[in-house]
């Protein structure tokens, strides 16, 4: 909004009475606003985009009502707290997941295998911890709230992290999660790649406007939340053309059935 007004921040903050320090804290989702305010901002801003400007209203005059993973600030990284307010506030999630199973449908024991092999060692406390907190993130998409689609690379499918037994009784969770009527779950075989595929696992977390949309780029040192417009159309053109290729949703339960079977 003030972006696109050609304002900089320290001008906003004179308009405003306050510090460019505190504009950048707003900006950051660090410091919150009144909804008085926003429409101060809007009116400073001359932003007349109204389907902005209220889906912005609701998202402050929700705020903390069902806030679960203020549980856990202090406890995890904030970087874990973004992420599952953003999801908490998609009006749809799709993501495309290439070394791993996507976190929202792991199961305790894969999710549990993955903090214990990371790169970095973890104590058993924060592995736990880490554990409850993405099972809980789960809720959005299993209470039927936010529609997931899912496209999954065949060496996420492949990957024994804690065994095969852990692996089995994950690809089974995945059937089960496919019949879910607000999960679309669609397989990208090695032999349907015909271009190269993205090297980082993605997330497009898709807000109540286009404005509001974020993506997570996962990659083995950590992970980016983008939210430009250049950024995401990128993004939102990658997962289009993932899904052209992919298999249908009848055709990724049976190839997940063969892989089970090859185990």
């Amino acid at each position: 909004m003030r972006e696109q007004a050609g304002l900089g921040g320290s001008q906003l903050a004179r308009l405003l009475g306050v510090t460019p320090a505190h504009i950048t804290q707003v900006e950051s989702g660090k410091t919150g606003v009144s909804v008085e305010r926003l429409y101060t901002i809007a009116d400073l801003c001359m932003c007349t985009n109204e389907p902005l400007i209220n889906a912005l209203a609701d998202i402050i005059t929700d705020r903390g009502t069902n806030d679960w993973w203020e549980e856990y600030r202090g406890v995890l990284s904030t970087n874990f707290l973004d992420l599952a307010e953003l999801e908490g506030n998609a009006a749809r999630l799709a993501c495309f997941a290439l070394a791993y199973v996507p976190g929202l449908l792991q199961t305790r024991s894969y999710a549990n295998a993955l903090f214990t092999q990371a790169l970095l060692p973890l104590p058993q406390q924060e592995i736990d911890l880490r554990t409850a907190f993405r099972l809980r993130r789960q809720e959005v998409v299993r209470s039927g709230k936010t529609p997931y689609s899912v496209l999954v690379y065949e060496a996420a499918l492949r990957g024994q992290y804690g065994g095969t037994a852990v692996l089995r009784d994950q690809l089974s969770s995945l059937l089960k999660d496919s019949e879910h009527p607000g999960i679309s779950l669609r397989v990208v075989p090695f032999e349907a790649a015909v271009f190269p595929i993205p090297s980082e696992d993605l997330a497009h977390m898709a807000g109540p406007v286009p404005e509001l949309d974020t993506v997570q780029v996962d990659a083995f040192y950590g992970s980016r939340l983008l939210d430009s417009p250049a950024q995401l159309g990128r993004y939102r053109a990658a997962l289009e053309r993932i899904g052209s290729i992919a298999l249908s949703e009848d055709e990724s339960r049976d190839f997940i059935r063969s892989i089970m079977k090859e185990m």
